[in-house]
């Protein structure tokens, strides 16, 4: 306290309404920030609110000096609320980076596709070698449509079957 004079006659109980103003302005900084924000950034919140509260007190012959936020308390219903909708935004993030990751897989298929467009034996060699992996796993069941079977000659079910026979680990 600086003016002891406009302490006792601006205000009722200076020390009460310092304790008001810092609560107030502790309130409205919070509330225009995200949790993760109020975590982190205890030393820029201690800063803005010195400031706020400096403000409201200077008339009344009053300084803040230093403001240090040792524990922030969430009202569990706060919290709740706070922590959905962080979940919604990591939701959020994530269907944008799967939906970028669908883009790039599409452009690199319509760009294999070109490569493929003019070279029929290339796109044959490319689906064999497919189903040739898929094959080869253990236990793996491949479900080929029958005009692939018919544009790769596979003769059919027997051609599957011999195909799926070569693969099968040899008996020493």
């Amino acid at each position: 306290m600086w003016d002891a004079e406009k302490a006792a006659l601006e205000v009722e109980d200076y020390r009460a309404a310092v304790d008001w103003a810092a609560q107030t302005a502790l309130r409205d900084i919070i509330g225009r920030m995200m949790l993760a924000d109020i975590l982190i950034g205890r030393s820029s919140i201690d800063q803005e609110l010195q400031a706020v509260i400096d403000e409201r007190t200077t008339p009344w012959g009053v300084t803040v000096q230093s403001v240090e936020i040792r524990d922030i308390v969430i009202p569990q219903d706060l919290e709740d609320a706070m922590s959905r909708q962080a979940q919604a935004e990591r939701e959020r993030q994530a269907r944008v980076i799967l939906g970028e990751s669908e883009k790039q897989i599409a452009d690199s298929f319509a760009e294999a596709s070109k490569a493929y467009q003019d070279n029929p034996t290339a796109l044959h060699l490319r689906a064999m070698n497919m189903l040739f992996e898929g094959l080869k796993e253990k236990g793996a069941l491949v479900i080929v449509p029958s005009s692939a079977v018919d544009t790769m000659n596979l003769g059919g079910m027997s051609g599957m079957v011999s195909m799926a026979q070569n693969n099968l680990p040899k008996d020493s």
